[in-house]
């Protein structure tokens, strides 16, 4: 899990934080205001997308709760030894490798210089590739994002309603209390889930959205370098200096895996 843990985390805290304050976790159980929240927040989220585009809310939900492998140092590994055979043999050498790559946007590319598409339009090519992904999550991203503006509005209207229904029952003071409670229940589930779910798994999947076009912007790089017939140890520098840090262990762990994988292949 990856946001999972967090919201897990979020929302053990605040009842923790409640028991040692004396109250009680039950007492938030209010079917009304989580109807109130949860379907007027979906609600309006359709009204402002589509119903297509919030049937994708199961999907991208699971997405953000899975933790992202990184891929970049193995990619890198590949392409550096793509460079070398090209660099030796020419680009026709490539062709049987080529049909191995599992990633289809570097398989793309590779196969575009093969066949002898000018740099310009191979680069053009991949950067729509890349834009058009971007656009794709961005949809979902947004979406997440809007509903974490819905939530608390809707919580501030059910508190309103709660608080227009305790006025219109003055005459039994002996409620009031309990009565006022419930009402701000719905500002409590309106704050908390665009705060814990909605607005978290929005940036969640941002995160995950620029670290696949930072990697895809590397293969990128990478794939003109060999169409340009660039010494493989300038490549492999390229692709460093445009992955950015990484820590070491990790880094030393996933060279082995990768040069075993090439080993392999070859």
């Amino acid at each position: 899990m990856d946001a999972g843990i967090g919201i897990i985390l979020c929302i053990v805290a605040m009842m923790v934080a409640d028991v040692l304050d004396g109250g009680s976790p039950a007492a938030f159980i209010n079917p009304s205001a989580i109807l109130l929240i949860f379907g007027a927040t979906f609600g309006a989220t359709m009204a402002s997308t589509s119903v297509k585009q919030f049937m994708t809310f199961p999907k991208m939900l699971a997405l953000s709760m899975k933790p992202r492998v990184s891929d970049i140092t193995t990619i890198r590994e590949m392409l550096v030894k793509f460079a070398e055979r090209a660099r030796r043999e020419g680009l026709l050498a490539l062709e049987g490798d080529v049909e191995a790559v599992e990633d289809p946007f570097i398989r793309h590319g590779l196969q575009m210089v093969i066949d002898g598409l000018e740099p310009d339009t191979v680069e053009e090519i991949l950067e729509i590739e890349i834009e058009s992904m971007q656009a794709r999550h961005a949809k979902g991203i947004d979406m997440f994002a809007k509903m974490g503006g819905y939530s608390p509005t809707f919580g501030v209207l059910g508190t309103v309603m709660g608080l227009v229904s305790v006025l219109s029952n003055l005459a039994d003071p002996s409620g009031l209390g309990e009565s006022i409670a419930t009402a701000f229940i719905a500002t409590l589930f309106g704050v908390g889930a665009a705060n814990i779910l909605w607005l978290p798994i929005s940036a969640n999947l941002k995160g995950k959205d620029q670290a696949e076009a930072r990697e895809k912007n590397l293969a990128l790089a990478a794939i003109l370098a060999i169409q340009a017939g660039d010494n493989p140890r300038i490549v492999a520098q390229k692709l460093r200096a445009h992955a950015g840090p990484e820590p070491e262990a990790a880094e030393s762990t996933e060279k082995g895996a990768a040069g075993a994988a090439m080993a392999e292949a070859a």
